[in-house]
């Protein structure tokens, strides 16, 4: 279990010379569920891949696990949003779940008895066994999200990026996700969601990111999750929840 902290130091990210996230900065230790919020537009899928070097920086540093990324990348797993994914490419659930086994597999090896067993084992973590000769096109939008974490569970990596898991999923899927991401956490498993419902914030999460293409706040979310600071972020009145959150 890695201890070290996650560390983005004066991170700066523009298109086209438009300034996309500016002077943004934070630092979490291993073993935490990490929610990055913001209004649409605010910069939160970009700068997540920016932290992951999928995209380039203008400037500003990131260290996982105490290395760069390029370092401990195999300890590293994304799961982009479904509208960034090819679903008419064909492949079966089974083998789209094997592929997170390829990053801990030596040049020119390819998976094995061992390897697919534990992609089955994967599978049946997140409920989906049942499903896999199925083409990932035929699948519900739940579905293949459950299927991608699978495949995320499969390269048994350390840190977690997924950017929006909860969008246009039913509320199974959503229970699954939640609880397995949960259980990674409890393992010491650091993980980051990009996130939209403010309602599921403070049962979700232990900390917070609160960023509109600049940071708002950063840190335990019953210090980051506070009126003053959601209104502050989304430009306008929200209301209030029963607790100390916010809804919309």
């Amino acid at each position: 279990m890695l201890k070290e902290a996650v560390s983005v130091q004066n991170l700066y990210v523009s298109y086209y010379g438009k300034e996309v996230i500016r002077d943004v900065s934070f630092s979490f230790e291993a073993g935490n569920l990490i929610g990055i919020v913001g209004p649409n537009g605010a910069g939160k899928s970009t700068m997540m891949k920016a932290v992951l070097g999928l995209i380039p920086k203008d400037s500003g540093t990131v260290e996982i696990g105490g290395k760069s990324i390029d370092q401990i990348r195999k300890k590293i797993a994304y799961v982009p949003q479904r509208s960034n994914i090819d679903w008419d490419f064909p492949i079966i659930v089974r083998d789209t779940v094997l592929l997170g086994t390829y990053p801990n597999l030596g040049i020119f090896r390819r998976p094995g008895k061992k390897e697919r067993e534990w992609a089955s084992q994967c599978l049946e973590e997140v409920g989906m066994q049942d499903f896999s000769e199925r083409q990932i096109a035929e699948l519900s939008g739940g579905q293949q999200q459950r299927v991608f974490l699978a495949r995320a569970l499969a390269q048994n990596a350390e840190y977690f990026f997924l950017d929006e898991p909860f969008v246009g999923i039913d509320v199974a899927s959503e229970e699954v996700i939640i609880k397995i991401l949960k259980q990674l956490r409890n393992q010491g498993k650091t993980i980051f969601v990009v996130h939209h419902d403010l309602s599921k914030v403070e049962t979700y999460f232990d900390d917070l990111i609160l960023i509109n293409k600049e940071l708002y706040g950063a840190g335990p979310v019953n210090k980051v999750f506070l009126p003053e600071n959601m209104e502050k972020c989304f430009k306008m009145r929200l209301g209030l929840s029963a607790s100390s959150g916010v809804g919309v």
